[in-house]
């Protein structure tokens, strides 16, 4: 099963950005879905996710300015990421977890499937 993340790139402060992950092979609708970014020299942080009942939840840092939404119809997952920071720049990743919730609170990444990262840049 492979994850295909896109819609990185480079945006000034302030600004917006889509970032899409397309799941064609997996049973998308079993499984909880999320965001995860990484800095490099940094460990690896939680952003956004959804359950497999569609419950939607954030870190701190990006509530009010994210929305992550997900396509069961098509397998897709989005991160619409507007009011864009200096320090949301990182690789992003998406992942798929049956229980990738319950993984995210006990600080457990070792998530089922990772898509390949793609690179937001937001210059100040």
């Amino acid at each position: 099963v492979q994850l295909q993340a896109s819609g990185g790139g480079l945006v000034q402060a302030g600004g917006s950005l889509r970032l899409s992950c397309a799941a064609p092979e997996l049973s998308f609708s079993s499984y909880g879905m999320g965001w995860f970014r990484q800095v490099p020299g940094k460990e690896r942080e939680f952003v956004a996710a959804f359950s497999w009942s569609g419950t939607t939840y954030y870190a701190d840092s990006v509530k009010g300015r994210f929305t992550i939404s997900r396509d069961n119809a098509k397998n897709t997952m989005a991160l619409q990421m507007n009011s864009l920071k200096p320090e949301d720049t990182a690789v992003y990743y998406c992942a798929a977890d049956l229980d990738l919730l319950m993984r995210v609170q006990k600080g457990d990444y070792g998530m089922d499937y990772w898509g390949k990262g793609t690179l937001v840049t937001v210059s100040s």
